[in-house]
């Protein structure tokens, strides 16, 4: 991908997300996003990562925000291509793609998204890169939304009333916790799902608190049913175009390592994320006619068994790649719990 000079692209500064001085810049990024406009990641996360590269490269290194450029599956194409300089990909939206990214969808982690968030960058960086399910690309964070919770139009109050619903779960092991609890899963992307529960396509979907604000579901989805710790956590990374990066000065990419790519740009993505999950949360509580209905303690005991199985199954999957899955997984748990 060949780079442009912010002066050529002046006409779109309505869509740009610079935090300095844009005329400064030599290099422009284009950003690739899917996510509706207000969402927290082009309302929040893509700004504190333009914030980041123009603060570690003293303004030479910008960015503009695009929307719609492509579906949310087709994100990965996209930068491989160079139609864009940097997306954010949902690895679960690619089924048979990628395996060894969901350890860290797994139920039963406990922490925060950041905590998730670091924890998942440094066993990647130890363990889970040498499968290289991102070949073609660059990674250059990884970071997970919070717990995912049932969200549904009809109240749910205990475990079983999930079995036989229609209910939008995404791939990965969200879909395996969706198949273990006997839902019928209907796989639609995430900015789709106003829509599908507005027509009674489906009874409900499974989302991070997030969605409440970010897709509007307290229209939709007046109800939540909340497991402690989720039903999953969804895999996101962040990304760039190879050729993008290589064609950078060679200070300009040490800094971009050493300053933002990896762990810190994980960190702050994770950090965002249980912001925003916050604020989800708020907007249910504050909203009419919308409830909070928690998982009993005899409900927690039979999905702490299903999560149980579904670990097992992944574990056995991922190992199945190369990686010492169990290494993997216990390490997450002990970087989560030590943040």
């Amino acid at each position: 991908m060949k780079f442009t000079k912010l002066s050529t692209l002046l006409a779109s500064a309505a869509l740009a997300v610079s935090g300095t001085v844009a005329l400064a810049a030599d290099y422009t990024l284009t950003i690739s996003s899917w996510a509706p406009p207000t969402h927290g990641i082009n309302a929040k996360m893509w700004p504190k990562f333009v914030e980041m590269v123009e603060e570690a490269t003293d303004g030479k290194v910008t960015a503009e925000l695009k929307l719609g450029i492509a579906p949310p599956p087709a994100q990965m194409d996209l930068i491989m291509d160079g139609a864009a300089d940097a997306s954010i990909i949902f690895h679960g939206y690619q089924p048979g793609r990628f395996v060894t990214t969901k350890m860290i969808e797994l139920p039963g982690y406990e922490g925060s998204a950041e905590a998730a968030s670091v924890a998942y960058w440094r066993t990647y960086d130890k363990y889970l890169k040498a499968a290289d399910e991102h070949r073609g690309v660059k990674v250059i964070a990884l970071h997970t939304h919070g717990p995912a919770q049932l969200h549904s139009s009809s109240p749910v109050t205990k475990l079983d009333e999930v079995s036989g619903l229609k209910v939008r779960i995404p791939g990965g092991v969200g879909g395996d916790v969706g198949t273990a609890l006997g839902a019928t899963g209907i796989q639609v992307p995430a900015p789709k799902v106003y829509e599908t529960l507005a027509s009674k396509a489906a009874d409900g979907v499974v989302m991070p608190f997030e969605s409440r604000k970010g897709f509007k579901l307290t229209e939709v989805a007046q109800n939540v049913y909340e497991v402690p710790g989720g039903l999953y956590r969804g895999s996101f990374a962040f990304i760039m175009n190879e050729d993008t990066f290589a064609d950078l000065p060679a200070d300009v990419q040490a800094a971009l390592e050493e300053k933002v790519f990896g762990e810190s740009l994980s960190r702050e993505i994770g950090k965002i994320w249980d912001e925003i999950d916050a604020i989800g949360r708020e907007a249910t509580e504050q909203t009419e006619g919308n409830a909070i209905n928690a998982a009993s303690a005899e409900d927690l005991e039979k999905f702490n068994a299903i999560a149980a199985d579904v670990r097992a199954k992944v574990i056995e999957e991922v190992n199945g790649t190369g990686v010492d899955a169990q290494a993997a997984y216990d390490m997450i748990v002990n970087e989560m719990a030590a943040q």
